[in-house]
């Protein structure tokens, strides 16, 4: 149990460094940072309409494109981290399989932005 202990004690060290680090650092830009947002700061700019308002309004079909797409890319990207740790047992089949994969990937990425959907007007 005890060798248990050693062995996290470094993670958790850093990971109370962290935290003091970050409570240090947030309310260091609350004190000194100027507190009076504008009128342009505190105006709509993700989803195009304030966040209190009706919540029956027409939403644009272009903010579920690009999340789906996000989704999609991201998730894709996501395979290569264990791809990467795996490299050394998959050998060359696993590694001209990601180059497929990703070429495949950069197809789909490439059709989308000829297509004009990541284009915002």
């Amino acid at each position: 149990m005890e060798s248990l202990l050693v062995q996290y004690l470094p993670i958790l060290i850093f990971l109370g460094i962290a935290i003091v680090l970050s409570v240090i650092f947030v309310g260091a830009a609350v004190l000194v940072a100027k507190q009076a947002p504008d009128d342009e700061k505190l105006s709509a700019y993700e989803c195009g309409f304030d966040a209190f308002e009706e919540s029956r309004n027409q939403f644009d079909v272009r903010f579920y494109l690009v999340a789906i797409l996000f989704i999609i890319f991201d998730l894709e990207v996501a395979f290569l981290f264990p791809w990467a740790v795996s490299l050394g047992e998959i050998g060359v089949y696993g590694f001209w399989s990601m180059m497929i994969f990703l070429g495949v990937l950069t197809v789909g990425f490439v059709y989308e932005w000829k297509k004009g959907a990541l284009e915002w007007e």
